[in-house]
């Protein structure tokens, strides 16, 4: 009895110990098998995307994800966004009948307590006529929805509701440069003084091959006015046969290196897809001489100039037109560009608030809102007319909106029939169809 009691007791506690050396060792098995998030080098991409380049061959894809965007993942890049659009307050439209219209507003600046905005203002008694129909244009009858315009500008408490303040720059008598229109305005402040650039039309927008509209700038010494003109070309047309020998439209300048860097667009080419790219001029002075840099154009896509520096560079948004539309673009040395992102709903003519755009920083901190423009307000050409709006994003390094970082938006069935054939493809489509019946 007392030997099978031992017996018992024996084989008890070998059962118990090989139950306690099991689960011991449980672990230590499970630590050996890494999971495929951390798997390097083994030629297979790993489940989890890696932050830094995997070392091995990657297609070229793969490659682009790491060489051409600043991270691999959209909500990880400071360079990629959604944008959000806000209706604003203050501005009348006479009922968007198609004689007022506002558009092109200009960065957005902070001054006196308030914020500040320039843009063009046109009130006129017909609606535009169409720059193909120019030569309907009169003195009083505007041929583009930037004909016959002034530069006005307004301010805001809290950037969503705005007073329209009046005239900033009017149009100059003729035969000074702008004396048909004066558009497309944008700030700088220098050394306690402030300046607006614009351009400067002579004829009616659609008159001629190309819009004749050099660069010209006022001064003043308070954001409130009163300014003046300097009545000169601060930046002239391209010679004949350049690519910016018509117009230089949308100039927009930053403060970089102790120097105005004055960039811009010119419409070329002929062809509306492809008929738009970024020119840069660099100046000591805000009244010039400007110098055209030699590697103009410097951007090969975008509609209108929105820049603003980031960290030691400068990032533009390519808006609308060009081989590289709907991009965020970055570049280091503040002339050579590469994609950073590619985003939808780009805000038109953005004007964003950059707190730092003249303070010759070298630690660009980024934008979060501001002010861009839709055209054809009214869904009418016959009421042609633009208005202004409010856009916000985070391509800020300090603001991280997850909202914003979202790579989806699901647009309803609405949305999307609103891009619908028109009628001269429906009936290439139907002619199609007959031939195949027949």
């Amino acid at each position: 009895m007392q030997l099978k009691n031992t017996l018992l007791r024996t084989l008890y506690f070998t059962l118990i110990g090989c139950t306690i050396v099991s689960c011991s060792e449980q672990p230590k098995q499970e630590s050996k098998q890494k999971p495929i998030a951390n798997q390097e080098n083994t030629g297979k991409f790993p489940y989890i995307i890696p932050k830094e380049k995997p070392n091995f061959k990657l297609s070229a894809a793969i490659e682009r994800t790491y060489n051409n965007y600043k991270t691999a993942r959209p909500d990880s890049n400071e360079l990629y966004t959604q944008f959000k659009y806000t209706e604003l307050k203050g501005f009348d439209y006479n009922g968007n009948d198609g004689t007022i219209s506002r558009r092109d507003p200009s960065k957005v600046i902070f001054e006196n307590g308030k914020y500040y905005v320039w843009y063009t203002h046109r009130d006129t008694k017909t609606a535009p006529v169409g720059g193909k129909n120019a030569h309907l244009s009169t003195d009083e009858i505007p041929s583009a929805d930037w004909d016959l315009a002034d530069i006005f500008y307004a301010t805001s408490k809290d950037g969503f509701t705005w007073k329209e303040e009046g005239v900033a720059v009017p149009r100059p008598p003729k035969p000074e440069v702008g004396w048909r229109s004066v558009t497309t305005t944008d700030i700088l402040k220098w050394k306690g003084k402030y300046y607006l650039y614009y351009q400067g039309f002579s004829e009616a927008s659609g008159k001629s091959g190309g819009d004749n509209c050099p660069v010209a700038v006022s001064y003043a010494d308070s954001p409130d006015g009163p300014w003046t003109a300097a009545n000169k070309i601060v930046i002239p047309n391209g010679n004949e046969g350049e690519w910016d020998q018509y117009s230089i439209h949308d100039p927009y300048p930053l403060v970089h290196n102790g120097k105005i860097y004055l960039y811009y667009k010119s419409d070329f080419d002929r062809n509306p897809n492809l008929s738009r790219m970024h020119g840069l001029a660099i100046a000591d002075n805000p009244l010039g001489p400007f110098k055209k840099h030699p590697l103009n154009p410097i951007m090969n896509s975008g509609h209108e100039t929105t820049l603003f520096p980031f960290k030691e560079g400068v990032a533009a948004l390519a808006i609308r037109d060009g081989v590289e539309h709907n991009t965020i673009q970055y570049a280091k040395d503040w002339v050579n560009f590469e994609i950073a992102s590619v985003v939808t709903l780009m805000p038109n003519a953005g004007g964003p608030f950059i707190p730092d755009a003249f303070t010759n920083t070298t630690n660009g901190r980024g934008i979060t809102w501001g002010i861009s423009h839709f055209t054809n307000a009214a869904g009418n050409y016959k009421k042609n007319h633009g208005i202004l709006a409010r856009f916000d994003c985070d391509l800020s390094l300090d603001v991280h909106d997850e909202q914003m970082k979202k790579s989806y938006i699901n647009y309803n069935p609405e949305f999307h029939y609103k891009h619908g054939l028109s009628k001269e493809q429906k009936k290439r489509i139907d002619e199609e169809n007959k031939k195949l019946i027949e």
